[in-house]
């Protein structure tokens, strides 16, 4: 399966200058990742927030650096050097490749997931699928094991532990039974395939782990 690529950290707006009269300029823009505030300028933060634009694409997992660059540079403002400021953010922490499919234990491990949005559960129709939204609107459904992730990994060290938790109480309530427990590997390939429609719809954001 191609790589993905997905925005980490999360927007905490512009900020100006304290100036009379008002600059409209914004100084920069600012990204909380892990302990830090990142400053960004304006044309960084835009290729930034273009990673979060296509979420249909990102639920196919159609989202790689390729399209990203290509998407910038095919805006409606060009910028002819977003090959160079994607390096830079993914280099920065600020954007993350993977393969869902491949070994994503190094990746899960640098990161910590943080649920955004409001938990509106399961239907009578699609008990399999827990929605997640805002203002009691759903935006997104998701399986099961992903919704637990998803509302309980900001209790763990970082997103790797979160799937080694699932699949331990998965193996325990298994335990006699024919079913067969999930695996950690197992439980990140499924979640990875959810995260890039989760983070491009800002119901929950990557956050760099930081070590004590």
């Amino acid at each position: 399966m191609p790589t993905v690529i997905v925005p980490v950290g999360l927007s905490m707006g512009p900020r100006y200058r304290y100036v009379r009269p008002p600059d409209p300029t914004p100084e920069c823009y600012e990204i909380h990742l892990g302990d830090d505030l990142v400053e960004l300028d304006e044309t960084e933060a835009a290729v930034w927030a273009a990673a979060f634009v296509d979420a249909e694409r990102h639920a196919k997992l159609a989202i790689n650096r390729k399209s990203l660059i290509q998407l910038v540079q095919t805006a409606p403002k060009p910028e002819p050097r977003a090959a160079e400021i994607v390096d830079d953010l993914i280099a920065r922490g600020l954007l993350v490749e993977f393969d869902p499919e491949g070994d994503l234990e190094p990746v899960f491990r640098r990161h910590k997931l943080l649920p955004l949005g409001q938990g509106l559960g399961s239907t009578p129709d699609e008990p399999h699928l827990h929605r997640i939204g805002f203002a009691n609107q759903p935006i997104l459904a998701v399986p099961n094991d992903t919704y637990g992730i998803w509302s309980f990994s900001f209790l763990h060290h970082d997103l790797w532990a979160a799937c080694v938790d699932l699949a331990d109480e998965s193996e325990e309530e298994a335990e006699g039974e024919e079913v067969q427990g999930l695996t950690p590997e197992g439980v990140a390939q499924e979640f990875a395939m959810q995260l890039p429609m989760l983070v491009s719809t800002s119901c929950a954001f990557l956050d760099r782990l930081v070590e004590p």
